[in-house]
């Protein structure tokens, strides 16, 4: 049995889901802020969830690990994404350990409630990192801001939006497959046909075609009569 389709785009889904949200996690640019007061033209501070960085652009010299004069990490937007961001990159993975099990590339069907299971965590997972990257774009312009500085939305915030929405529709795709499960639990069971009685004419069960059907009468006429039929012509 092949593959459903909906369990590979949900599984291609939720890999680039996890790379790009990965990426936007550990990236310092969630936001830009450029034109300061009492800096050059070209001057570019960078903050992310966990480090802040400076570049010169036009000599691209950057420094990271820059000191928080701001108390910009104490702020609740960014609170709330260092802690969700990482859960949701662990439940994401554990997601794709159980879809990996219930996708069965090694067995000979998949396990459809299984896979259906790892769908709704991976959902979960997008939507644990959407939260905190609606949030902070929500409170780009009111967290603390240099004196003078323009406000523009970063790489990394841009990243984790991107592979959250992958997560959460490569979650419903791998979710669909509890449409199986119903259907399956719904099929009709068919009875076992009954025996019929021992006899000379007597069948141990139905007739699987209509061939069988003309062996069966022509064994009946060479019982009934030794006398040759027109088939044996």
């Amino acid at each position: 049995m092949r593959t459903p389709t909906a369990m590979i785009v949900g599984m291609v889904l939720c890999h680039c889901g996890l790379l790009l949200t990965f990426t936007g996690t550990v990236a310092p640019s969630w936001r830009q802020v450029s034109h300061m007061s009492n800096q050059p033209i070209d001057f570019v501070l960078e903050q992310g969830i966990w480090d802040i960085c400076t570049e010169r652009q036009s000599t691209h010299d950057r420094l990271c690990g820059q000191a928080d004069e701001l108390a910009y990490f104490e702020q609740v937007p960014v609170r709330v994404a260092q802690g969700m961001m990482p859960t949701s990159l662990a439940l994401t993975l554990l997601g794709l350990v159980v879809a990996a099990l219930g996708v069965r590339c090694w067995q000979k069907e998949p396990q459809h409630l299984l896979a259906g299971v790892a769908g709704l965590m991976l959902l979960l997972s997008g939507l644990l990192s959407l939260v905190p990257a609606s949030w902070y774009t929500h409170e780009l312009w009111t967290l603390p801001t240099p004196a003078g500085g323009m406000l523009v939305a970063g790489y990394g915030l841009v990243l984790s939006y991107l592979g959250s929405c992958l997560e959460i529709l490569g979650g419903l795709a791998l979710a669909l497959s509890f449409h199986h499960c119903c259907k399956e639990r719904r099929a009709p069971r068919l009875p076992a046909s009954p025996s019929l009685e021992a006899g000379p004419w007597s069948t141990t069960g139905a007739f699987c075609n209509p061939w069988d059907v003309l062996e069966d009468e022509r064994d009946r006429q060479e019982q009934r009569s030794t006398l040759p039929c027109d088939s044996d012509l």
